[in-house]
């Protein structure tokens, strides 16, 4: 396939470095220029505007949030625009931009999936992430290609893209309430003396087993929190997201405003740019450790 790719993140050079392994044409675009130069070694085409990305088979984006998408997928790329083209949106972004997207794609004719990614930098860089699709089912078939060559799953979700992103919205919501209880667990048999490597060892090998307990419970437990693989700033992004997802439908999240809370005195204490992990530097210190 001829594609775009708009936003080279670690996420997104990931992303892109596989589909060209893959065998398909890719060209990038991303606000800083060095960003696609080692792409451009793999192969890649560099174009100097988004406007030359929104091309050919279909275009991906992964940008950071709502703010900068709104500032590149304008409506005047979106009127330039051939009629027919895909635009595949990978990012987390809010449920209500989504459907605004969603609508204005439409009314130009133009294709909109949402795709929004399950997985860190690590997961991307090994192909093997979980892809989350809404959208026209055509659409996604003819832009499946692509997410073979960067996932090990899609799931399709249905014909609304939106959908896509709440259940994105709501996957991060407990992954950072299971990092926000690890941080307090940790806190609390610290306090009594127990090694957290102990406690993280026990529970891991029988009630939770898995990739969040065991990889962000090392961190806390090694207190290691850079470099960062998702970093604490952007949880607090998807946090606010999800709230604000539930608010729109009537629906309480007590324990995702803790969570809120917690990552705002993270990035309050100068830890924004730090890991996920986080987390459990603030359950200590609110413990006076």
């Amino acid at each position: 396939m001829d594609i775009g790719f708009i936003g080279l993140g670690e996420m997104g050079a990931a992303m892109v470095a596989n589909i060209l392994k893959a065998g398909h044409q890719v060209r990038v675009w991303n606000r800083s220029p060095e960003r696609a130069q080692q792409l451009a070694e793999a192969g890649a085409r560099i174009v100097a505007t988004p406007a030359e990305a929104f091309a050919g088979d279909a275009v991906f984006s992964m940008l950071a949030d709502d703010a900068a998408l709104r500032d590149v997928i304008t409506a005047s790329l979106l009127e330039h625009a051939a009629r027919g083209l895909i635009h595949v949106n990978m990012a987390t972004i809010s449920v209500a931009l989504a459907e605004e997207l969603a609508t204005a794609h439409a009314s130009r004719g133009v294709n909109y999936v949402a795709a929004p990614v399950m997985g860190r930098p690590d997961v991307a860089a090994a192909g093997k992430l979980t892809i989350v699709a809404g959208g026209p089912a055509e659409a996604i078939d003819r832009v499946q290609p692509i997410f073979d060559a960067i996932g090990q799953k899609t799931w399709r979700i249905g014909s609304l893209p939106q959908q896509a992103n709440v259940m994105k919205l709501a996957a991060n919501f407990m992954l950072a309430s299971a990092v926000e209880t690890l941080g307090e667990a940790a806190t609390l048999v610290t306090g009594h003396g127990v090694a957290m490597q102990d406690f993280l060892d026990v529970i891991t090998s029988g009630i939770f087993p898995g990739p969040v307990y065991q990889g962000y419970g090392k961190m806390i437990a090694e207190q290691c929190y850079e470099p960062a693989l998702f970093k604490a700033r952007l949880g607090l992004k998807d946090v606010r997201l999800a709230l604000a997802a539930a608010d729109a439908v009537t629906t309480p999240l007590p324990i995702a405003s803790v969570v809120r809370d917690s990552l705002l005195e993270a990035v309050a204490h100068g830890g924004g740019e730090k890991d996920f992990a986080v987390l459990g530097e603030v359950a200590a210190r609110r413990a006076g450790r």
